[in-house]
């Protein structure tokens, strides 16, 4: 199975917070979970943590390579830029990733990459992998809580993307 691609800075094991969620689903392909992610505007339906989001110079609602956007996630208003960006091709899977910074706060600071990866599978399955890696105080605060609530939101995600892929 594949991997996610992480740039040095955020590398899992020597951030603040680093969590990993996975669903694979049957019935099910990448090009139908793809939609979801893709555009933000199903993002508030699938995950209830996700809210405000906006675009800068016109871009959006649809990710795309490059974007910076913006959305409320944790009661926290964070800036995002897109920094990997593949739609699901045969033979090869989709790939998401961002940065994200909270608004008004060094970057360096407080930061995170999340990414995303949709996989087609043998046997009629998709495979949906989420990984966040933390830089900051706000990500020592949520490494020690238990359960950790960056964990629980994004399965929550997950469940949700493949509730809508499947209903649709």
């Amino acid at each position: 199975m594949s991997d996610i691609r992480w740039p040095e800075k955020y590398l899992p094991g020597t951030t603040d917070n680093y969590v990993s969620n996975e669903v694979i689903i049957a019935g099910l392909t990448s090009a139908q979970v793809w939609p979801y992610l893709n555009d933000t505007t199903h993002w508030p339906i699938c995950y209830k943590n996700a809210s405000e989001i906006g675009f800068e110079d016109g871009a959006g609602p649809e990710l795309a390579a490059g974007v910076h956007f913006r959305f409320t996630t944790f009661g926290m208003k964070v800036e995002a830029e897109v920094t990997e960006y593949a739609p699901p091709s045969e033979g090869s899977p989709a790939r998401v990733s961002f940065r994200a910074w909270i608004v008004g706060s060094n970057e360096a600071d407080a930061s995170a990459l999340h990414a995303w990866l949709i996989e087609d599978l043998p046997g009629g399955r998709v495979r949906v992998l989420t990984q966040e890696s933390q830089i900051g105080e706000p990500a020592k605060q949520m490494a020690v809580m238990k359960p950790n609530p960056v964990l629980n939101a994004h399965q929550d995600w997950l469940k949700g993307l493949a509730q809508a892929a499947a209903a649709r």
